[in-house]
């Protein structure tokens, strides 16, 4: 789903005022909503192949069951399934689960149980990755290689100093004492650590000449990556 772009829901069901009444409250919270009755109708729509962030199905349709039809909306729509039925039959339940649905609702229900369950669908389909770049005006450090740059040129960084420079970094502008930064980059013990962690300093401050941050220290603050005052 890109950003800033509403998220489509898929409404299949065959009662017209049910139908009617989630698509008007779904719209109403900034939801693109596609609607059927049928599963034919489904097929009908799908074939344009719309974009479909998640689909509320249900199960007891006029032209065949719902659950059947989970494997089939997959290979077109790969999205998150939730299934909605009146019926309360345990078995139905699990197998719409393990029939490859992502939840299931029994009717009648209270719409903001539906609305918090297509919010937490949608949460689920959006992978949480952290982001391939740190970037600080000038400097960018890439994560994946392990490199960093300053005004696009390679800073040469050894692997302690980039590990050293991202924690800093990502440590929001917090001071980080010497101990903790050894342990976490150098990954031993703290003791004796006080000499390689300011030679590591040393050698980022004149790599970060000209880039507008530094990395300040304080008696018995530790170390922050900070803009240059």
């Amino acid at each position: 789903m890109t950003d800033k772009q509403q998220p489509t829901v898929l409404l299949v069901e065959d009662n017209a005022h049910v139908l009617a009444l989630n698509q008007s409250v779904l719209e109403r919270r900034g939801y693109s909503v596609l609607t059927a009755r049928s599963l034919a109708a489904v097929r009908q729509l799908l074939a344009r192949k719309p974009r479909v962030d998640v689909a509320v199905l249900d199960i007891r349709l006029p032209d065949g069951n719902g659950l059947d039809f989970v494997p089939e909306l997959r290979q077109t729509a790969p999205v998150p399934v939730l299934m909605l039925t009146s019926c309360r039959d345990y078995d139905d339940m699990v197998r719409g689960l393990t029939g490859g649905a992502d939840d299931y609702m029994t009717k009648p229900y209270r719409i903001d149980e539906l609305l918090a369950r297509i919010a937490a669908l949608l949460l689920k389909r959006e992978p949480v990755h952290p982001p391939s770049e740190v970037v600080r005006g000038p400097l960018v450090l890439d994560t994946v290689a392990q490199r960093g740059f300053l005004f696009g040129e390679d800073m040469l960084l050894q692997p302690r100093e980039f590990a050293t420079l991202l924690f800093l970094i990502r440590s929001g502008g917090q001071s980080v004492p010497a101990g903790e930064l050894y342990e976490a980059v150098w990954k031993l013990p703290a003791a004796g650590s006080a000499g390689a962690v300011k030679t590591a300093i040393s050698r980022l401050r004149g790599k970060l000449r000209g880039s507008g941050y530094t990395i300040t220290s304080g008696r018995g603050t530790g170390y922050r990556f900070q803009k240059d005052e």
